[in-house]
């Protein structure tokens, strides 16, 4: 039987400050926040991070995101809440399929395990079991800006269309599904159900963060102090490129699956898929993302795998630049494969038949303590509004 005790290295916290709960018998709109009978606002510690499910992460998920959850969790302090939810929700503003996606909300939460969340110590859940997430985006749906929400990337990079595209221009009238339109609202909504002060998220995320903010304050001007605005924890990681098209990011989104590295991949595998990766015939080992992007790629994937080998990549480029291509490789193949060699052993512990049951016993006690936290929110949220 799988152990619920994983664990991963940390090395990194962020602490985040919120206020306390507000009480629910005071006249809108001057609620007041409240601890204990006090006054004084309550510190605590919240943080939520959401990943959709698309099956086993990749190398990129892992460096930019998946790590650093591991590295908050570990050394947060005790009164710390951090939620970490498979933000399924979000997965259906395109077509799924129904078993299909039953399967890779199976194969992430192994993975979130895998990579050391501790299910004792964060709250591990599925979106679409908590319902306050969609009813909190219903409420905070009635008050968002049509064009803020057109101003937003999200869509239109979704949908392959121009940044000055606008929602009835012919060529997005056709394509854009209200869901897809909406996205950050539901975004808003996962963050602030759980009064969350801190959201890690990479440099690309900052405008859906924004208008989280947007949203909070928008509400607590017409209805009182009720949400927290959050603030941001940027990741440390920049972005793991495609081995095989090093311009674009890493993703499972890429035809060709040598582009990309799964955290569940062996040690021949990984080989293979770095020997194939796309670099060029310059001689030696050199830093220069734009005129040698694969080269710089792969010094990039060795120096966050190993951030303790040098101050940075370009550092790291000059210690290997006398080395050949194929040895570049043979010891980025090297370094990847020890970081993740305990993380596949765990998911193919967690994705044994006999460890089923155990999977859905996760996922069933995160979804109770994460409707517990939303649940605090929403009563308040309902009675500002007048439910």
């Amino acid at each position: 039987m799988l152990r619920p005790t994983l664990r991963a290295a940390s090395t990194a916290s962020n602490n985040a400050i919120i206020t306390g709960d507000c009480t629910a018998n005071l006249p809108r709109p001057l609620l007041l926040l409240r601890h204990n009978s006090s006054l004084t606002p309550a510190p605590r510690h919240v943080v939520f991070s959401g990943i959709q499910p698309t099956g086993v992460p990749h190398l990129g998920n892992y460096l930019g995101a998946l790590r650093q959850w591991v590295k908050q969790q570990n050394e947060a302090p005790l009164e710390a809440t951090l939620l970490y939810s498979i933000v399924d929700l979000h997965a259906i503003t395109v077509r799924q399929d129904a078993s299909q996606l039953r399967q890779w909300r199976k194969e992430m939460l192994a993975s979130l395990l895998a990579v050391g969340l501790d299910p004792k110590r964060s709250i591990i859940f599925c979106q679409s079991a908590v319902a306050a997430h969609s009813e909190l985006m219903w409420i905070l749906s009635c008050q968002a800006s049509m064009g803020y929400l057109s101003r937003m990337t999200q869509w239109k990079s979704k949908l392959a269309l121009p940044e000055n595209t606008t929602p009835l221009d012919s060529s997005s009238k056709a394509k854009l599904k209200l869901g897809l339109f909406s996205y950050p609202v539901l975004q808003a909504a996962d963050i602030l159900v759980h009064r969350a002060s801190h959201v890690p998220v990479g440099a690309d995320q900052g405008q859906h963060l924004e208008f989280a903010r947007e949203c909070a304050n928008g509400f607590n001007h017409n209805f009182g102090p009720v949400l927290i605005p959050p603030e941001t924890i940027l990741s440390s990681a920049k972005r793991v490129m495609s081995l095989t098209r090093p311009h674009l990011k890493m993703s499972k989104s890429h035809e060709d699956p040598k582009s990309r590295i799964l955290i569940t991949d062996s040690r021949d595998q990984i080989a293979k898929k770095v020997n194939s990766a796309l670099t060029d015939t310059i001689p030696g080992v050199t830093y220069d993302p734009v005129n040698r992007p694969g080269v710089s790629n792969l010094v990039d994937i060795l120096f966050h795998v190993d951030e303790s080998a040098a101050p940075n990549s370009e550092a790291l480029a000059l210690d290997l630049k006398d080395l050949s291509m194929r040895a570049l490789k043979e010891k980025v193949s090297d370094a990847v494969d020890r970081q993740l060699s305990v993380v596949r052993e765990r998911y193919e512990e967690a994705m044994q038949e006999g460890n089923a049951q155990y999977l859905a016993d996760i996922g069933e006690d995160g979804a109770r303590r994460a409707s517990a936290s939303a649940e605090a929110t929403m009563k308040l949220v309902r009675d500002a509004v007048g439910f």
